[in-house]
């Protein structure tokens, strides 16, 4: 005798399901460049007040959520310094930190980073639903988003996680995150001189 297999209805449908649920939430939840950034104001470690949609009238906006006990912050902070002396007052970097438990302006004074401080960050970058170190846009003249470094697909080192720090972990991708800052910072300059 022969038994037939009967399959429940629910399975295509949970199937469909969990394929939007595992690919399409992530899209939703970290944004795509393209999307328009959302306005805030800020007050920096000088007490001035620093509001997004002002910033962006003077030159594109490179938006840095960091923390000073963050790794991977550290390691890419550098690669951002050197972006910020070659193009001078053609870009500003905004440091918006979150999640912090330090001391973020003795730690950018200390390092000699030119970027513009902006402690308790943690509204903004609830907003941005940032809720990791680094966090990374680009924003144009138009309030464009034009580089979300969540977008960028995630490059696993050569060794061994296990055995691996993060620090090192953040030493092997920080130049890779730099090089694709780069090349869309370039464009969103280029776009801004024409």
């Amino acid at each position: 005798m022969k038994t037939a297999t009967i399959q429940p209805r629910w399975r295509a449908p949970l199937a469909i399901t969990t394929f939007l649920i595992a690919v399409l939430l992530p899209l939703l939840a970290f944004g795509q460049p393209n999307g328009v950034a959302s306005d805030w104001t800020l007050v920096s470690a000088q007490g001035e007040p620093v509001r997004l949609s002002e910033e962006i009238q003077e030159q594109p906006v490179v938006i840095l959520f960091w923390a000073t006990w963050c790794p991977y912050c550290k390691a890419l902070m550098p690669h951002l310094h050197s972006l910020r002396l070659e193009h001078g007052d053609k870009i500003k970097i905004l440091a918006v930190n979150f999640r912090e438990d330090g001391d973020p302006v003795e730690f950018i004074e200390t390092a000699g980073y030119d970027f513009t401080v902006l402690p308790d960050g943690d509204d903004v970058a609830a907003a941005y639903n940032v809720y990791g170190t680094p966090g990374l846009i680009i924003v144009d003249q138009e309030q464009n988003i034009r580089f979300d470094l969540r977008s960028l697909p995630r490059r696993e080192p050569p060794f061994s996680k296990e055995s691996s720090s993060h620090k090192r972990i953040a030493a092997y991708r920080a130049p890779y995150w730099a090089a694709e800052i780069r090349k869309s910072l370039d464009a969103v300059i280029e776009d801004a001189a024409q």
